[in-house]
């Protein structure tokens, strides 16, 4: 319970680092570039990404043995991809059918990926004895 604990929490840091990146870029254009707000959603989601698989494989999830790093990343990219999906639904039903300011929807819709990837990301990526 401890080493889940201690996870979970190496987890949340790295998140709460790509949640700057991806708040980060996505509010920088749709402010500045008066980009759509899914639009830019989509591609902060995809530069936060990138650190996040760097970050959550050196320091969050043990490497699983016998996969190579190939596999490892697509898999990393296929869940994180749905993750994407879950992240564009939410902000545009959130955007497009509620009063809600897009900002508080990505919180809302962050919440939500962030649990499927954790949970995804231990089930298919982790060691089975980590």
């Amino acid at each position: 319970m401890r080493n889940l604990i201690e996870q979970i929490l190496k987890f949340g840091v790295v998140g709460v680092i790509a949640t700057v990146i991806d708040f980060g870029v996505m509010i920088f254009l749709t402010e500045v570039f008066g980009m759509n707000p899914v639009a830019s959603a989509t591609v902060s989601f995809i530069v936060s990404l990138i650190f996040n698989y760097v970050a959550s494989m050196r320091y969050v999830f043990r490497h699983r043995e016998g996969m190579s790093r190939q596999r490892e990343f697509a898999i990393f990219v296929v869940l994180s991809v749905i993750g994407l999906g879950i992240n564009d639904l939410l902000m545009w039903l959130g955007t497009s059918y509620t009063a809600l300011d897009y900002r508080l929807v990505k919180v809302f819709a962050t919440a939500i990926v962030m649990v499927w990837n954790f949970v995804t990301r231990k089930i298919f990526l982790e060691e089975k004895n980590a």
